[in-house]
């Protein structure tokens, strides 16, 4: 499934994904990968910095590039792009942004064998969950990271599980996060200070150097909520057990009650 963005044209400044379709002694005709419809005209004096002898030596039929937008023209459905305006870190991040979409896509069409879509409700499910999160693969990434994102931004359905186990499966997020409630309360003349600290002997588990990331917040007493990232699902897993085993047996220790509930 192409990935088409929902506006028609992109904007002046934007890098945009597009395919050679005839080189010329004066410059390269594309076509934009994410725009239907869309062409634009990258001047020989846009391809590289310097004396561009054969332009042939810089770009060919077929090949893919990532050009910036200079100029739109009248007609709307022409562009005048820069090729040497992108630097190489800008031109890599971009296809990488580029190639995500395009997995993201064909893991959603995976999704729509699995549950019964057509290709129309797969393009609508599509434009629904790019709107509600940025873009379809940083969806798929915020489920892989948290189980709870889809229902978060309103999506509901039988299709939410699926998806979910096709994010974990199939994407490597930056981390993964846990939530839950702390449900803490004790008798004493010192209770404060004993969820003061078992509160603390969660957060002391936080690791810059393991990219763990630890820390509790007060909803309302007893309920603390508890927030984890991890940098994957079995690091996270087995500190969920580790974190709330240390806060829990601080309180019970000290003769209150204690419980824990992930989200």
């Amino acid at each position: 499934m192409p990935s088409v963005k929902s506006s028609s044209t992109p904007s002046e400044g934007e890098l945009v994904v597009v395919s050679v379709t005839t080189v010329k002694q004066n410059g390269a005709y594309v076509s934009l990968d994410e725009f239907t419809g869309v062409e634009g005209f990258i001047f020989i004096g846009e391809i590289a910095s310097g004396w561009v002898k054969n332009i042939r030596a810089f770009v060919r039929e077929g090949q893919r590039l990532i050009c910036k937008v200079m100029r739109t023209r009248k007609d709307g459905t022409s562009l005048e792009l820069s090729l040497k305006s992108v630097s190489e870190e800008r031109r890599r991040d971009r296809l990488q942004e580029w190639k995500n979409e395009q997995r993201a896509h064909q893991l959603l069409k995976v999704l729509g064998d699995k549950v019964g879509w057509d290709a129309a409700e797969i393009a609508s499910s599509a434009e629904e969950l790019a709107d509600a999160f940025g873009g379809l693969y940083t969806a798929f990434e915020e489920a892989a990271m948290n189980e709870g994102s889809l229902q978060d931004a309103g999506f509901e359905g039988d299709w939410l599980q699926p998806f979910i186990e096709i994010a974990m499966e199939n994407i490597i997020p930056p981390f993964v996060e846990i939530r839950g409630t702390l449900t803490l309360s004790i008798n004493a003349t010192n209770g404060v200070e004993v969820i003061r600290d078992a509160l603390m002997a969660a957060e002391s588990h936080t690791s810059e150097e393991e990219e763990i990331e630890i820390t509790c917040h007060y909803n309302g007493a007893p309920e603390y909520r508890i927030e984890l990232r991890a940098p994957d699902f079995k690091t996270a897993e087995a500190l969920w057990e580790e974190v709330t085993s240390a806060s829990l047996d601080h309180v019970t220790a000290a003769g209150g009650e204690a419980e824990a509930y992930r989200e």
